[in-house]
């Protein structure tokens, strides 16, 4: 039975993720598969990969034939540069533990390279969210100038209102202050006019003690008549 290594696709429309998988080469893309040995996520950058190392060398050493993204992808973790290496201890070329050195200074060097590109990417991001923030900083301070000039215009344009105003509130307060003392005036000549009204009522005397006597044998002859 010819067996592959290939993408098995996973996820929704334009988000799709892969399982890595063994199966036969007859079989559907999406259908029955002999043994799942990874997964590929590409859309994080770089592309998220996790392999199971050992099941994969062995399939390959067993004659498995991946497609072509499998095949970088193995690449990329190291599988097809460990087969070489055993390959090289098969036919004498170097002993085991020098094929494992230089497996571990490649896989080093492998693992700076990434960490370089991805030490680059999130420069360049943060480079990208930094003219951002400046271009929203500029267009803000822009806003901030047009809003304040037509501040500026309505408060000029308000300007004579606010002068009209207040040259009539004093004229009031004069006009006001007038009205005062003439009010005053009059309330004192009503109060002169009651005083010589007072001194113009004729005083009413008590009657004297001889006109009482006077009245009293007048009425007395009345009644003697």
């Amino acid at each position: 039975m010819a067996t592959k290594l290939r993408l098995q696709r996973h996820g929704r429309t334009h988000r799709a993720f892969y399982h890595i998988v063994v199966a036969d080469s007859r079989a559907p893309r999406d259908g029955k598969f002999i043994e799942r040995i990874g997964s590929y996520d590409p859309n994080t950058h770089p592309a998220t990969i996790t392999l199971n190392f050992d099941r994969a060398l062995y399939w390959l050493q067993t004659g498995a034939q991946p497609t072509n993204t499998v095949r970088n992808i193995l690449s990329r973790e190291g599988v097809l540069m460990k087969k070489h290496l055993l390959g090289g201890v098969a036919k004498g070329a170097f002993s085991e533990e020098e094929a494992e050195k230089r497996f571990q200074e490649w896989k080093e060097n492998k693992q700076k390279t990434l960490e370089s590109l991805k030490n680059k990417d999130e420069e360049k991001q943060r480079a990208e969210e930094k003219a951002r923030f400046e271009a929203e900083k500029k267009i803000n301070e822009e806003k901030a100038k047009a809003l304040a000039k037509k501040r500026a215009e309505m408060e000029a344009a308000n300007a004579p209102d606010v002068e009209e105003s207040a040259t009539k509130e004093p004229a009031v307060k004069e006009k006001k202050e007038e009205e005062v003392p003439a009010t005053e005036g009059k309330k004192e000549e009503t109060a002169k006019e009651e005083k010589k009204e007072e001194k113009e009522e004729p005083e009413v005397k008590a009657p004297t003690a001889e006109k009482k006597e006077e009245e009293v044998p007048a009425t007395e002859g009345k009644k003697e008549e």
